[in-house]
């Protein structure tokens, strides 16, 4: 089974699977919609207000750490998260209880469920693949 994913950079990819962060910010339009896995990048938002949500070494990076549904991709919305030019409206959010490494890319890729699903350590959740 094939799932699409979606890197974002550390702390905000904790933050969407944790529920937090409601809307991803994107510099393009999407039709994408539907289950959508969140995979934690290698890399630490430069940011200035990442700080705020713990250090670098709170995180999990490299791996899928969760999912969310896409529900829409809107160029305004009334969430505190949203900067535009467009925001991936996020919904039902679950955190994995134990992340899958996965080498992550840019914009929205691939992922072989099946492969995941085979990760020694990897223990779904309700609604996971």
């Amino acid at each position: 089974m094939k799932m699409m994913a979606l890197s974002v950079k550390q702390p905000w990819a904790d933050l969407i699977v944790s529920g937090v962060k409601d809307v991803e910010n994107r510099t393009r339009f999407t039709n994408r919609r539907g289950p959508l896995l969140i995979h934690a990048s290698k890399q630490w938002s430069k940011d200035e207000y990442a700080h705020l949500f713990g250090e670098p070494e709170d995180f999990i990076f490299g791996a899928i750490i969760g999912m969310v549904d896409l529900q829409n991709c809107v160029a305004n919305h009334d969430s505190d998260w949203f900067e535009g030019p467009y925001g991936l409206v996020l919904k039902n959010a679950r955190k994995f209880p134990v992340p899958a490494p996965y080498k992550g890319r840019l914009g929205f890729f691939v992922v072989d469920v099946d492969f995941i699903a085979g990760h020694e350590n990897w223990v779904p959740i309700a609604g996971a693949p």
